[in-house]
């Protein structure tokens, strides 16, 4: 053969990978309403932007059948390319050769976009839609599994990685995706779970559908496991190409700046009329941060879970931040275990990248009751605790209305190393709310009193006039500065400025014990 020739055969032998398990599969896949993988790629990347590797790579070994499997790509599609123009290393699975079942090369093309992520420094992004391990190859497709999870674990806290579930994803094959920072799914689509359906009604009689077990809504709503989710598969890559652009490339760079949108003087009077004075009336936090951040800028993650809590990305005079905030609409902003674990995963990953951490606080404590206790929120509210703790990012705080009791504490405190605290003049600071103060603290007068129903609302105005206000904490120096509402967008904006070149350095130790 010429040149000319063999040229003809590495085009011919790459186009007949690129096909996947053939026409009549795609056609399956378009059928389901979803893209290949190679479709998913195009739509993510820039144009022309993918470059694939290990596009021969093939699994020599024969199965236990005694015959070698032609799988066209090993099921899997990897490379790099850019996403606005920067990079990332990527993979997608081929549901259309073997199901994208997972084998040695399989894994082993995972593993190279992974081991050169980490050595450039660039998000790695995984596509996932696969029927789990590959069977015919026994214990080497679960030994990949093992090569997988173990990057995962390295490449945590060094480089973002961001899952994608576009189909099934099973068994062990859900546990790559649970190390990485974020996971997204697809609205009836996506699929996750250790043990599915029928070995469920097997084993316990329960019967559910897929979609009830481990779909989008169920993962992004109950169980908490995944963060976001699309009503079909360019919605949920929309949500990833939006997310990216809050982050870093690795811990080593600061997030991206763009040119601000708004003023960062912005007068933000219109919280006056958001935020009512009453410390039990409600509110929807979400307009506080909408006023107080740049305009359009707010990028909420897990908004269906733990919604007493809101925590999410944004932009302050055009620099990403992290939004950690109560919300009174739910559980009265109440932190129960849920909240805590969202809140304390959220802090890490924003510290893990250089991303400020902005906490606006009106929190009326932890959530009373045994199923807490019993499920253990102690272990869980000391989450939030440790992570505040540990962060090294700037760290701001504004106590908006209520902060009491342990939960003041835990909100990013000053005690906890916040570097500035501000406070609205109608907030409250104090070890609980006047009204049980009160009743606690002035029982045996109220008891004996004539008129104890009178002498409570006295003793209530008394102890929020003397404890339960700003200028209590302000005076000790947990509070910086009491500040009126609508100077709260420059506050922040000018402590986020003195606080750019924040450094701190933890003391030394091979990693710290969190109270998991």
């Amino acid at each position: 053969m010429n040149t000319e020739e063999k040229q003809q055969q590495l085009h011919d032998k790459k186009e007949k990978i690129r096909l996947g398990g053939g026409q009549t599969r795609i056609a399956k896949q378009h059928q389901k309403g979803k893209m290949t993988a190679r479709e998913r790629i195009e739509y993510l990347l820039d144009q022309d932007s993918f470059n694939e590797l290990n596009i021969f790579m093939h699994n020599g070994s024969a199965d236990l059948a005694g015959t070698h499997n032609d799988v066209p790509g090993e099921g899997v599609v990897v490379g790099y390319g850019t996403i606005d123009g920067r990079l990332v290393y990527l993979f997608s699975q081929d549901f259309t050769a073997m199901g994208g079942s997972l084998g040695e090369a399989h894994a082993k093309k995972i593993c190279t976009i992974m081991d050169l992520a980490l050595e450039t420094g660039a998000p790695i992004i995984g596509l996932n839609d696969s029927g789990g391990a590959r069977i015919q190859e026994g214990v080497s497709a679960l030994d990949g599994y093992g090569d997988i999870f173990y990057r995962n674990t390295m490449a945590s806290g060094v480089v973002p990685q961001l899952s994608v579930i576009m189909g099934p994803c099973a068994g062990g094959a859900v546990y790559s995706p649970a190390i990485t920072d974020f996971i997204l799914m697809v609205d009836q689509s996506s699929r996750m779970f250790i043990t599915g359906p029928q070995v469920i009604k097997t084993v316990t009689g329960e019967e559910l559908s897929p979609e009830e077990l481990g779909g989008a809504r169920t993962h992004n709503s109950t169980s908490g496991v995944a963060h976001l989710f699309g009503s079909n598969e360019q919605a949920t890559l929309d949500h990833l190409k939006k997310l990216l652009t809050y982050l870093p490339n690795n811990y080593q760079e600061n997030p991206p700046e763009i040119k601000p949108t708004d003023p960062g003087d912005r007068c933000t009077d219109e919280l006056l009329a958001i935020v009512p004075g009453e410390a039990k009336k409600i509110y929807d936090v979400h307009r506080v941060i909408e006023v107080v951040v740049d305009q359009d800028s707010f990028f909420e993650i897990h908004p269906h879970y733990a919604r007493n809590a809101v925590v999410g990305f944004a932009r302050l005079n055009g620099r990403s931040i992290g939004i950690i905030a109560n919300q009174p609409q739910h559980l009265a902003g109440c932190l129960d275990i849920n909240a805590s674990d969202k809140i304390a995963r959220f802090i890490r990953f924003c510290d893990s990248f250089n991303i400020p951490l902005i906490t606006l606080v009106d929190v009326p404590g932890f959530l009373p009751g045994s199923a807490q206790e019993y499920n253990g929120i102690i272990r869980h509210g000391a989450k939030v605790l440790y992570a505040y703790s540990e962060a090294t990012v700037p760290k701001i705080t504004l106590v908006m209305r209520k902060a009491y009791g342990g939960a003041y504490v835990a909100m990013g405190s000053k005690s906890v190393r916040a570097d500035l605290v501000y406070a609205w003049p109608i907030a409250e600071i104090a070890v609980m709310g006047p009204e049980g103060a009160a009743s606690i603290i002035y029982r045996k007068e109220l008891k004996e009193s004539a008129n104890s129903q009178e002498l409570l609302q006295e003793k209530i105005n008394e102890y929020r006039q003397n404890f339960a206000n700003p200028y209590v904490a302000a005076r000790r120096g947990m509070v910086h500065d009491v500040i009126r509402l609508g100077d709260t967008r420059t506050a922040l904006v000018n402590a986020l400025a003195i606080l750019a070149k924040k450094k701190v350095i933890n003391p030394g130790k091979k990693h710290g014990n969190i109270p998991l």
